[in-house]
This record gives C-alpha cells, structure tokens and sequence, in this order.
C-alpha cells in the first residue's frame, strides 16, 4: 500500500466524521509492515533516501493525517497521572472562653406614682468585669417621655445615650475603654412621664452584655418584674 492510497482512505474516513482509532492504526501498522515495492528508475539527483529513512518518513506523515481524523471528528483523549492528595491538616478549634459569672433583675421603682415611674435595673458581678453595655427599653405607652436617668457607677466611666424609637424609649450605657467593673451590685434607672394611672410595664425589657479579661462574654435578658433569661 503506498503513502497515496493511505492518505485517500484516510480523507475518506475524516469526511464520515466517525473515525475509528482501531482501524486507522491497524491500516498503518500494515502499510508500515508491507515491503517496499520495485520503483523505476529515478533521473541523477540528490540521493534518494533509504528506505528505513523512507519508512520512518511515511510513519511521521500518517501520525500526522491521524490527528488530523481526529481533530475532525472532534474527539480529545487525555491521560490523568494518579496524583496524591495530600491528607487534610485538622485544625483544632479552642472553645469559647466562658463569660463572667453575673445575674440582673428589673423592677419598678416602689417611688413610682400615677403621672411618673422609675425602672430599676440590677447588675450583679461575680467577678471584675472589662466590657459592659446596658440597654433598658421602655415600651411608648401612652404620655411616656424620658425625664432622666443613673447609675450607681461613677459617671465617667459610661457612655450614655437615650433613643426615642416609634416603640420604645431605649437607654443605653456602654463602658469606657479601659475602665472595669468590680464584683459587687450595680443600679441603672430609667425615669419617664406617663399617662395618669397604672402604667403597665410588662412590654419593657433590658439587655445587658458583659465581657470578660479575657475575652469571654455574656449576654442576660429580661423584663421588669419578670424572672429574667439568661
């Protein structure tokens, strides 16, 4: 089989774009096994190549008409190497510090009376405290308006804001950087006007967050005169 045949069978095949790896490399493996065929007589020249040369040539061409068939008939082979995936480093993950030990409480001040009332919010630490935001919310029931507020802390020591917001009136205090709290039992009131009578305070709430030296935190919940949540 010469070079001419090979490549007409091999355009054939490219054109039915469904070329068949098999059968192409078997077609070349016989035409490389075949022996060479008598030839005429060539006119003086450059000296013609041997036929191993000649041999090797024909290889080199019909590899290249191969990936010619299968770049039209649109199909990739790809080799994966096995590659070793490194096993996952575990990471170990320290717990959250514990945040410090306290308690808080809410009522309503016993000097409350028909037209004013006073909320009472009791802090409890157990031990010293470097991070503490107070917030008391007073529901807008009817004629509520804040009239004041204080704490047993010194006052140098906070950052006090009071918010009117649609619902509620919200009293904040949030500690200095670089100041504590000591163990022991702290006071923050609200004071606000209200409609005549009974203001009823079960819609008021506080929160109140503490944070440890070394970074634990707490967080307590509740009402006034209602058990609080911890």
């Amino acid at each position: 089989m010469d070079e001419a045949q090979l490549r007409r069978e091999l355009r054939e095949a490219a054109l039915a774009h469904r070329p068949d790896h098999a059968r192409i490399l078997a077609r070349v493996e016989r035409g490389l096994a075949a022996p060479p065929q008598a030839s005429r007589p060539r006119p003086a020249g450059p000296r013609a190549l041997p036929w191993s040369a000649r041999r090797w040539t024909a290889a080199v061409a019909v590899a290249v008409a191969v990936a010619g068939v299968v770049g039209v008939g649109g199909l990739a082979v790809t080799t994966l190497e096995p590659r070793s995936v490194p096993p996952a480093t575990a990471t170990a993950t320290a717990p959250p510090a514990p945040g410090p030990a306290a308690g808080a409480a809410g009522t309503i001040d016993p000097g409350s009376n028909r037209w004013w009332a006073q909320g009472d919010l009791t802090v409890t630490t157990e031990t010293s405290v470097a991070g503490l935001v107070v917030e008391v919310r007073v529901a807008r029931t009817a004629g509520v308006v804040s009239t004041g507020h204080w704490r047993t802390r010194p006052a140098d020591d906070f950052t006090v804001t009071v918010t009117e917001e649609p619902g509620a009136l919200v009293y904040r205090w949030a500690l200095r950087p670089g100041r504590t709290v000591p163990p022991g039992r702290h006071v923050f009131a609200v004071q606000y006007n209200h409609a005549e009578g009974v203001r009823d305070a079960s819609a008021d709430a506080y929160t109140v967050v503490l944070t440890g030296a070394d970074g634990g935190r707490s967080t307590l919940r509740g009402g006034f005169g209602a058990t609080p949540a911890r």
